[in-house]
Formats: structure tokens, sequence, C-alpha cells
């Protein structure tokens, strides 16, 4: 299973809830592997570096302005995202939610899949995001929160400075487009299967259970040596 998503993604971060719901169902959950892939939502972005107070309705009135939409229409749509997150147990505050690009953060969730700790990472990166309002853009608060999640700091903070996963990132980016991919969260089961957005959990599992069926040869019960026919006829 591989997953295209952005830690600054409010559907990302319920499509995942609502994924891992569907594992739990799963009878084979044990034998999926999941993957995070790298997708920027605004590559333009300019990081927030710090918490900054504002008045509540900030973050409706700048999406207003970028969408050009009403700042109480937005606000609704805002409300409604934060209900359906609620119904899959997660708690956000988009109101308090820092501006970042999140190139950096997708590094270091390269980094972690080689070191074992990618869904605890991502894990830790989007709650910092949508529930906490941790600036996920600015380097030494990343260090931190992937140094909580199992990250080596000192590592954590060397992939920074080079970039070590950049091109690793830009190969995401480039593969979601190639996928047809054309927003997120976007899962792919074994390169057959694609699912986007973050659909109910029911949904997750019929394809879970559809993949796991043709992935999986029959079980020959019996030789059938003398009660069948073959190129060279019948044993009769």
């Amino acid at each position: 299973m591989e997953i295209w998503s952005d830690v600054v993604c409010p559907w990302c971060y319920i499509g995942k809830r609502r994924f891992e719901s569907a594992l739990r169902e799963f009878a084979h959950a044990d034998d999926v592997e999941v993957e995070w892939k790298a997708f920027e939502l605004d590559p333009t972005t300019t990081s927030v570096h710090e918490k900054a107070p504002g008045p509540s309705d900030a973050h409706a009135r700048k999406l207003a302005a970028k969408f050009g939409q009403p700042v109480a229409q937005v606000q609704q749509m805002i409300d409604h995202v934060e209900e359906m997150a609620a119904g899959e147990g997660l708690e956000f505050h988009q109101d308090v939610s820092v501006p970042a690009n999140t190139v950096k953060a997708h590094q270091l969730i390269h980094l972690a899949g080689e070191r074992g700790v990618q869904d605890a990472v991502k894990e830790r990166l989007m709650r910092a995001h949508f529930t906490e309002g941790e600036p996920v853009g600015d380097d030494e608060t990343l260090v931190r929160l992937v140094a909580e999640a199992g990250l080596d700091a000192a590592e954590a903070r060397e992939v920074l400075a080079t970039d070590r996963y950049l091109p690793q990132v830009r190969e995401d980016v480039a593969e979601a487009a190639a996928l047809g991919a054309r927003g997120v969260p976007f899962f792919v089961i074994d390169r057959k299967y694609g699912v986007s957005g973050a659909q109910p959990a029911e949904q997750f599992l019929q394809v879970l259970d559809r993949a796991w069926a043709e992935s999986r040869p029959l079980t020959l019960v019996g030789e059938g040596t003398e009660d069948t026919c073959g190129p060279e006829g019948c044993a009769i």
C-alpha cells in the first residue's frame, strides 16, 4: 500500500484514520506493508517559524482571500472538516494551524521509512500541525517532533541541512502525477487499485479484500491424477 499525502492536508489525516479503521478489520493486516509518499499541496508556501496569536477567524480569512470566497462560506467548510475529523476521533484546531512548506517534513518521513518509524513520524507531524498548532516548516521544531516519534535528532538535523532526501521527494511528486493523482490522499494497492480521497473505511476494506484475493494463487487440494482429463485424453 502506497499512500500519497501531505502533513498539512486535513483530508489526508482523516483518510489516514479511515484507512487504519479498515486495516483493523482486515483479516490479513499483518501482511500489509504501508509506505507514505510525498505530495506538496502548495510548494510555494512560505513557512512560519513560530506560533503567532491572531483573531479566531484568521485562518478562514486567509483561505477566503486565497480562493476568492466569502469568509462565512469558508468558515462553514472549515467547520465541516473539523466535524468529519471529530467523527474519526481526531481533534482539529485549524484556527491555530501555522502555514508551512512541507518539503523538509517529507524528507524526514523518507528517513523515517528507512529507520522503521515512518507511520509514527507521519502521525506526529500531522497531530502537531492540526491539533497543536506547531510550525512544522521550522527545522528545529521538526527535529524535536520526529525525535519524539523515534528518529535520532542528530541524523534528522543532518538530513535537513543537506537535503539528503530531496530527490526522493521530487520523485514521489512526479510519480503521483504519472499515476493520475489530482489530489490527496491517494492510495495505491499493489500498483493495481487506486483509491482517491478519504473514502469510508468500508470502501478501503472492500479494496483490500479484493486485492488480497487476486494476489494469492489457488491452493491445490488433492492430486487429481485419476479422475481428470488432460491434453492426452482421459484416464478411463
